[in-house]
């Protein structure tokens, strides 16, 4: 059966490296911060559905602008991708993704639209899965960009240059593929990689909560002898430090200046640990932080 007909299917995924590189065997693309969706189009129909199968069309109506640039049944796959200030916003993103009312995408519509971010295209009248990378992006270049279509731009050799350069720009990270890579469906391969720009910084602890078999920290920003929130890490209670933190004495009041809605044992902000992230969102909260245990 097509992949037209056979959906959705799972896209392809990336295994993660941690330092960028040069290889002539591979090309490298800007890792853009959005929702993986793979794009059913033609002039009529369009579906969008997310990395987890799930139909998310009605939430983006913006993109049915798709069915202008093709002329037959086409599968394309790609990040929806919302820019805020010239830069993409994941947390603006997330609010779209999670809005149901159909008034309210009306507004998100209007007032902070999306963009289709295509890298690959899967099937045109026939599945293409079977053929390399670069020949898929060949047949890909014949599509015209329009308002919220636009297709990612790619180098040869050199991603390390390109590394540097989204580091200056305080973006996701890149991606590095294989040239002659064939495109496998729903398999996470080496052939496709993920190097992501790594944030660190240290943040105060200013209370925890014991599971298992860790504590779970509840991280802040000293601001006026109180601790903004900013998230929470896991650290397991073998280390020295969980020891310390269960005999620091236990405060009755709230180390942090908002409420947090969870049953916290809160403590003086004594201690601070160093953190990896991805990014701040608008409210100050670290995405997907994990602690750096030396």
């Amino acid at each position: 059966m097509s992949l037209w007909k056979n959906r959705p299917l799972k896209p392809m995924l990336l295994k993660e490296v941690d330092k960028p590189f040069n290889d002539k065997d591979y090309i490298y693309e800007i890792k853009f911060d959005g929702i993986r969706a793979i794009v059913y189009a033609n002039k009529k129909t369009i579906n969008i559905y997310s990395r987890n199968g799930k139909e998310i069309t009605h939430l983006y109506p913006e993109l049915e602008n798709i069915k202008e640039i093709v002329s037959k049944n086409t599968i394309f796959d790609g990040e929806i991708v919302l820019f805020e200030n010239n830069k993409p916003s994941f947390s603006k993103l997330l609010e779209r993704n999670n809005t149901k009312k159909k008034n309210k995408i009306k507004s998100y519509q209007q007032n902070y639209p999306v963009n289709f971010m295509c890298f690959d295209i899967l099937y045109e009248g026939k599945d293409l899965n079977e053929l390399t990378l670069l020949e898929r992006k060949k047949i890909l270049s014949k599509y015209k960009d329009n308002d919220h279509f636009n297709k990612t731009f790619f180098i040869e050799e050199k991603g390390i240059n390109l590394f540097k350069e989204i580091k200056k720009l305080n973006l996701e990270g890149i991606v590095a593929k294989k040239k002659d890579s064939i495109y496998e469906i729903g398999v996470r391969t080496y052939n496709w990689l993920k190097i992501k720009n790594i944030k660190q910084e240290e943040f105060y602890i200013g209370g925890y909560t014991i599971n298992k078999n860790n504590l779970s920290l509840y991280l802040g920003e000293l601001n006026n002898n109180k601790l903004n929130y900013v998230g929470k890490v896991a650290l397991a209670k073998k280390y020295k430090l969980s020891q310390d933190i269960l005999k620091s004495k236990k405060l009755k009041l709230s180390t942090f200046n908002s409420k947090i809605d969870e049953d916290i044992i809160y403590i003086k902000p004594n201690y601070k640990v160093n953190v990896s992230y991805l990014e701040k969102n608008n409210n100050g909260h670290l995405r997907h932080p994990n602690i750096i245990i030396k």
